[in-house]
């Protein structure tokens, strides 16, 4: 048989990564567990001066979440991923390890709102100042490039207004500029979209959402190329301590085993979700990279395997109808987060992106009335049922 990097994304999500447990348990065992024992004093002293392989604390390394990380890393096609507690524990790890000695960071402009909100409240403190930017634009990102630039950070597609950015035109900019690219690949996950492969240099995940896929666990997940980067990150990581729990890794590898097939329901269901938007007459406008309205639509065909299951759209009543429209729903559950089997719906302005500096919310078109709706895998007559019932209470 070929090698599991070899194969389909489906046989990747299965079996890449698989830890070989040496009691034959066909699924990685959850080994909960602070600290683990050595045969004796020098055993214990060649593993802390790394002369032999093997485990210590499980803040440093643990068999469960290490068997997690290296599937994510088969799936991306990295060298290896670094499990974190939150997908903020893996920004704030990345850019700890990326902007040593402060530095400017080139941004999209549209990006999580946490992320929005570390770089310019804490940012600075620490010597880092960011330049937000409309990075689909490639040429705004050219122009945000100076002397002291470190790094260029995107999130493609951006939360939450869809905001698609060519990853290989980014990569040519910032490796030019002698700047580290990182990509932000929560919202299409490996199965969609493969940033290594267009030139990136770091990818990130919150593990939250696609990746676990059933709204029981909070982690993200640090991917790098090449070895040098993985003991600069783990090295960093280990003293921040923003390290996943074995339990909570579990259960990620658990949500790993079925991502492909999720997300070729959530792709099916967005878009007949998103056609029947963009038809109904109450909406004012439907943002769907699967729809040839998107603005980058062609760009989305050229560098991704499918268009997605987030879905930004507005009412022509603006924020008052999509507040009835959020609160009239039933199947749809109003809450955030997003990439989970259950279809949920919510208000970016006031909610996820409620920490973000208006002005910057405003530069980036995350309108008041702007409404952002993660599609699960229910039946899709009965998600369209449910968005009908809502939109006719109008």
């Amino acid at each position: 048989m070929r090698p599991i990097r070899e194969c389909g994304i489906e046989t990747k999500a299965v079996h890449g990564g698989e830890y070989h447990d040496p009691l034959g348990a066909v699924i990685p065992p959850i080994y909960q567990t602070s600290t683990f024992r050595f045969r004796d004093v020098d055993h214990g002293a060649r593993l802390f001066r790394g002369e032999e392989d093997g485990y210590i604390y499980t803040r440093m390394r643990n068999p469960t979440i290490e068997a997690m990380e290296n599937a994510i890393a088969v799936l991306e096609g990295g060298w290896k991923a670094l499990g974190c507690a939150s997908g903020m524990a893996a920004v704030h790890t990345t850019l700890a390890v990326l902007m040593q000695g402060g530095g400017r960071i080139v941004c999209s402009e549209s990006v999580y709102g946490a992320t929005a909100t570390l770089l310019m409240a804490l940012g600075p403190s620490y010597g880092i100042e960011t330049t937000f930017v409309d990075t689909s634009r490639t040429e705004e990102i050219e122009r945000a490039i100076r002397q002291d630039t470190k790094v260029v950070f995107i999130e493609t597609p951006a939360n939450p207004t869809l905001v698609i950015t060519d990853i290989a035109a980014a990569a040519d900019i910032a490796h030019h500029a002698n700047a580290t690219l990182v990509v932000d690949n929560t919202f299409m996950s490996p199965v969609l979209q493969h940033p290594f492969a267009l030139g990136a240099d770091v990818v990130i995940h919150s593990m939250t959402k696609f990746l676990n896929g059933h709204a029981d666990v909070v982690g993200g997940v640090i991917v790098v190329k090449t070895e040098e980067q993985y003991k600069a990150f783990r090295s960093s990581l280990n003293l921040l301590g923003g390290v996943i729990d074995p339990f909570n890794a579990f259960l990620v590898h658990r949500g790993l085993k079925t991502l492909p097939l999720r997300i070729e329901r959530q792709c099916a269901n967005a878009m007949r979700i998103a056609e029947y938007l963009e038809r109904h007459p109450a909406v004012q406008w439907v943002r769907y990279p699967g729809l040839r309205s998107h603005p980058q639509y062609e760009l989305n065909r050229r560098q991704s395997d499918g268009p997605g299951a987030m879905i930004s759209f507005e009412l022509k009543g603006g924020l008052p109808a999509g507040k009835a429209l959020m609160n009239s729903v039933h199947l749809c559950a109003l809450a955030v987060s997003l990439g989970g089997v259950e279809s949920l719906i919510q208000h970016p302005a006031s909610m996820t992106h409620a920490t973000m500096a208006r002005e910057l919310r405003e530069q980036a078109a995350i309108t008041d009335g702007l409404v952002r709706l993660s599609v699960g895998i229910e039946n899709v007559e009965d998600i369209l049922g449910d968005l009908d019932q809502g939109l006719s209470k109008l």
